[in-house]
């Protein structure tokens, strides 16, 4: 029994927008403009070059693989069973801490108009409804999830949208030259700091390629997917990014966007800017509960998680018990805090695996030559030049941060461990069989 191949061309490039758009757009801009002045909208641009050059590394890599997991596949078919648990690992904790950090910021928006789903019973109540709404559909199909998970997609460009256009049509002719000193006066740091944060906001792409079983066509679906999804999340950070400059300045403020609503429509702008961070939360909380179970399945029919996960369900041919599971965990951590550190540490394990998946580029060209796959002109040269971003945005983590990725890897290493015992406790069973 296996997957069912019902994700189209259109749908795929909804989950990878979906996966790219989410809450930190809403916060960002502010971030950009503290560090970076009225040169923040190059910013996006920029990050947006350097993820079309992970993304086009990923793309010839993703295009040899029609199997359920993503980047770790593709890692543990390059280099082996350590470093594929590893790439695991910090993905799989990325969509755990992520869906919980989303639900949380969703269930403060909503106190700020329902005062009582702030605390108690009642925010427990909010939060077990917001991820078993999203676990139901994925438990019952992948067409089902993913038509649930493209519906928050649409949803979520729309308020965005909406900013841009009145934006750029009331304060566009406030939009000013941006001088060359102004780009080069903060410095590198300040901006590989910038990059760094916006590899958080572009990422999540790669969730998308989690349920690869599940898509028709997958070499010919996912470059189009890839490719139409980030140019369109490319589009709408930096236009967003514009209008943020255009309408209140350097200013640094933690909700930009709020404050440009609110000089487009009044009041009224809150109200809009509060439900569309709720929206475009919980879209993300719908894509990972579609993503992230798909990983899980993947570990464990590799051997490298337990076995039980790896089994579909006999009717609807989902990983239904790895679902579950993924619900449960991102339940906990939602009721258990509000998960601030999520950012920095992700976009670590994102510069971490999107090296590792780069690097992977090289090795199958060396180890499968033959293989069907889309390959890029200059494809080695694509993928040092990703190693080499992903090599500097890491250095402007904090020991904090890198302490606890340092944890992840250690926990990773432990699981490496007890797959590679089994194994071999496995195969001594098999020689000891008589023939």
């Amino acid at each position: 029994m296996g997957f069912i191949r019902t994700i189209g061309r259109w749908a795929m490039t909804g989950l990878v927008t979906n996966g790219v758009i989410g809450s930190g757009i809403f916060g960002v801009p502010g971030e950009l403009t503290r560090t970076l002045g009225r040169a923040s909208p190059f910013a996006m641009l920029l990050a947006a070059i350097v993820m079309a050059v992970i993304a086009a590394a990923m793309t010839e890599v993703a295009s040899q693989f029609s199997e359920p997991g993503g980047p770790y596949v593709y890692v543990r078919t390059a280099f082996g069973r350590f470093c594929g648990i590893q790439v695991g690992w910090f993905w799989l904790l990325s969509l755990v801490s992520a869906a919980a950090a989303g639900t949380n910021l969703f269930v403060g928006y909503l106190a700020s108009y329902l005062p009582s789903a702030g605390h108690g019973w009642t925010r427990a109540l909010a939060i077990t409804t917001l991820i078993v709404i999203p676990t139901t559909a994925n438990y019952f199909g992948v067409r089902s999830g993913t038509n649930f998970t493209n519906l928050f997609t649409m949803a979520k460009i729309l308020p965005l949208a909406f900013l841009i256009i009145f934006g750029l049509s009331r304060f566009g002719h406030q939009i000013q030259v941006v001088h060359l000193s102004e780009i080069v006066s903060p410095g590198w740091n300040p901006w590989l700091s910038a990059l760094l944060l916006l590899l958080f906001v572009y990422g999540g792409y790669e969730d998308s390629l989690a349920p690869l079983g599940e898509v028709e066509d997958p070499r010919r679906t996912v470059p189009f997917a890839l490719a139409t999804g980030l140019l369109v999340c490319a589009a709408v950070f930096t236009l967003v990014q514009l209008v943020t400059v255009a309408a209140i300045g350097t200013v640094a403020t933690d909700r930009p966007l709020l404050e440009v609503a609110v000089k487009l429509i009044g009041q009224g702008g809150a109200i809009l800017v509060a439900v569309a961070v709720m929206i475009s939360s919980y879209g993300y909380i719908t894509g990972t509960i579609l993503s992230a179970p798909r990983l899980v399945y993947a570990l464990s029919s590799h051997g490298d998680f337990p076995y039980s996960l790896s089994r579909l369900h006999p009717r609807y041919h989902t990983p239904a018990l790895a679902t579950c599971i993924y619900a449960v965990l991102v339940w906990v951590l939602a009721l258990t805090g509000t998960f601030l550190w999520v950012a920095a540490v992700s976009a670590g394990s994102m510069a971490l695996y999107y090296g590792a998946i780069c690097a992977s580029l090289i090795q199958l060209r060396k180890t499968r030559p033959e293989a069907q796959a889309l390959r890029l002109p200059f494809g080695r040269a694509i993928a040092l030049a990703g190693i080499a971003i992903c090599i500097a945005l890491l250095t402007r983590l904090t020991v904090r941060e890198a302490l606890l990725m340092c944890i992840t890897a250690v926990i990773a290493s432990v699981n490496w461990w007890w797959a590679r015992q089994r194994a071999m406790g496995k195969s001594r069973k098999t020689i000891e069989v008589p023939a």
